[in-house]
């Protein structure tokens, strides 16, 4: 069995820390680099009921793309919900790795994993990163599709196919409109606008918009927008990723057990539907 240090260089090499961004906080949390690894577990948040399910499944590591403590902190306390998440992985031996924008830019990547899950044909980055002079690393995804589909139809395959959340996907722009091009980016994307516009395609498909920011997306052009829950556009990666350890383990005869959590950790538990659909005007 490998020890940590093997397995996280492994996991440095897919996601290296220095391609994350300045203000981001990746890496090792938790862990003993001396300790063996034989079971991992690939999820999005870094929460309470997670580490739980790592303790029931018995795994060594827990890789999660959420930091656990992306501001810092000054205490590790119990009393503290983060701190409750350390003293568990702690006591169970199970140490917690994180890849954040390190992952987002990768080549394969979150957007990536997103386009796939899509079965979108992905062109090249929406956001190049200058470092890569093959230009295949960077933030989101330029993608292309097999046929022409309706915004409409596209949003009802973004919510067949990506886990099914409280919101579900939302829609700016005209429902009937074509889409052959569309760029994604996983998690929040309202601040890459400008270069969505300048790539010239027809939808955009990523999480958390904000109001002012898409009302004056959608006033700018015919561009279409498909905002699906964070948690969602983000969670196939954990797919990718566990495929890629897989392979990396095959490799070098580490025989590891790899998982996925399909725990949805997405805040949002509800939602309720307006009941007049027909949005011509405001109610009195």
């Amino acid at each position: 069995m490998p020890r940590l240090s093997e397995v996280i260089a492994a996991l440095e090499n897919l996601w290296p820390a220095e391609r994350a961004e300045s203000w981001d906080a990746v890496g090792t949390v938790v862990g003993d680099p001396d300790q063996e690894v034989t079971r991992v577990l690939f999820a999005v948040d870094p929460v309470q009921e997670i580490v739980d399910e790592a303790v029931k499944l018995g795994a060594d590591l827990l890789v999660t793309h959420h930091p656990l403590y992306l501001r810092g902190t000054t205490t590790v306390a119990a009393s503290t919900f983060k701190g409750r998440v350390v003293h568990t992985l702690i006591k169970n031996d199970i140490a917690l790795h994180v890849a954040h924008t390190n992952a987002d830019t990768a080549d394969p990547g979150v957007s990536d994993a997103l386009a796939g899950a899509l079965d979108l044909r992905v062109v090249r980055p929406l956001v190049p990163d200058a470092s890569d002079p093959e230009g295949r690393r960077g933030l989101g995804r330029i993608c292309e599709l097999d046929h022409p589909v309706t915004v409409r139809e596209l949003a009802r395959k973004a919510a067949e196919r990506l886990p099914a959340t409280a919101q579900g996907i939302r829609v700016a722009g005209d429902p009937e409109a074509t889409v052959r091009t569309i760029a994604v980016s996983g998690g929040s994307g309202d601040s890459l606008f400008d270069q969505v516009r300048a790539a010239g395609v027809d939808a955009f498909l990523t999480a958390d918009l904000r109001h002012h920011p898409a009302s004056e997306a959608v006033a700018h052009s015919p561009l279409a927008l498909l905002d699906a829950a964070h948690w969602a556009t983000e969670w196939p990666w954990c797919e990718l990723a566990a495929t890629q350890l897989d392979e990396i383990s095959d490799r070098n005869g580490w025989d590891l057990r790899v998982h996925v959590s399909k725990t949805v950790t997405d805040p949002w538990t509800a939602h309720a539907a307006s009941s007049v659909t027909d949005t011509s005007g405001a109610p009195n």
